[in-house]
C-alpha cells in the first residue's frame, strides 16, 4: 500500500513505477488517495484498489466518519464486499447521504483548495520567519515532476517549518492564526492548521517521526495547513 502525496511532507511517488514492483510479486497495489482525491485516477496508473477516507474531500463538510475503497475488477469487489457484509462494516444511510452530497460540490472546492493553497505556499515562503516550506507545486520540489504528471492540480496542503525551533515560537503560531482554527482534520470547507510532533504524532518520539516519516523535519515538527475555502 502507498500513499501519494504523502504526510506530512507531501512527497510524490509515481504509480506506475510502484504498479511494475507489485505485479512481479503478485501482490495487489492499493492507493490511499485521500490527499489528491479527484486530482489523480490511480486505477489508471497501475493500481488496484483505491482508499479514501471520505471523512475528508469526499464528505468535505467536516460532519461524516467514512472510509472507501474504489476497484475495476468486479472479482475483487465481491471478496471485500464479502468482508464487509460479515464483518457488519456498512455505512449507515445518512452518512452515505452526507458523502454524496459532498461529492456534488467536490469539483469547485477543490478548484477552490488548489488556488487558496497555491497563494498560501507561495506567502509562506516569502516568509522571513519560515525555513522550508513543503509543497509540490513548487518547481524545484523533490516531487514536482511526478504530481505534475499525476494529478490535475497541486492541492492546499501545506507544512512547513519555523525557522526558530523553540516551542514558544510554535505555540505562538498557534495560538496567533485568525483564519485558520487549530485541529487534527482536512478535506473540510474549514481553513485548518495543526502542529505534527505536539498533535498528530505525539505518541510517537521525534527522532522516530524524522526517520521515517518527515526526514527534513527539524525537532519542533512540522505544521501543517489544510486550507480550502476560507
Amino acid at each position: 500500500m502507498v500513499g501519494t502525496p504523502t504526510k506530512p511532507v507531501d512527497e510524490h511517488y509515481g504509480y506506475c513505477c510502484h504498479s511494475c514492483h507489485f505485479k512481479k510479486a503478485n501482490a495487489l497495489l492499493c492507493v490511499d488517495n485521500t490527499f489528491a482525491s479527484s486530482f489523480t485516477k490511480p486505477l489508471d496508473l497501475g493500481a488496484d484498489i483505491i482508499m479514501h477516507s471520505a471523512t475528508k474531500y469526499l464528505g468535505g463538510h467536516s460532519d461524516v466518519i467514512q472510509g472507501a475503497l474504489m476497484m475495476n475488477d468486479a472479482e475483487l469487489r465481491e471478496k471485500l464486499y464479502f468482508i464487509q457484509k460479515s464483518c457488519g462494516a456498512v455505512p449507515g444511510p445518512m452518512d452515505c447521504f452526507l458523502v454524496l452530497r459532498g461529492i456534488k460540490t467536490l469539483h469547485v472546492r477543490m478548484k477552490q483548495h488548489c488556488e487558496n493553497g497555491e497563494k498560501i505556499a507561495h506567502w509562506l515562503r516569502n516568509n522571513p520567519k519560515v525555513g522550508k516550506v513543503y509543497w509540490p507545486g513548487f518547481e524545484d520540489n523533490a516531487g514536482y515532476a511526478v504530481a505534475k504528471k499525476q494529478m490535475r492540480g497541486f492541492g492546499g496542503m501545506i507544512s512547513f517549518v519555523l525557522k526558530d525551533e523553540s516551542i514558544e515560537a510554535a505555540n505562538k503560531v498557534l495560538t496567533g492564526t485568525h483564519l485558520f482554527s487549530l485541529a487534527e482534520s482536512l478535506g473540510g470547507v474549514e481553513s485548518l492548521i495543526n502542529h505534527l510532533t505536539s498533535m498528530t504524532h505525539a505518541r510517537i518520539p521525534v527522532k522516530n517521526v524524522l526517520r521515517t516519516a518527515c526526514r527534513w523535519i527539524n525537532k519542533t515538527g512540522v505544521w501543517v495547513l489544510k486550507m480550502l475555502m476560507t
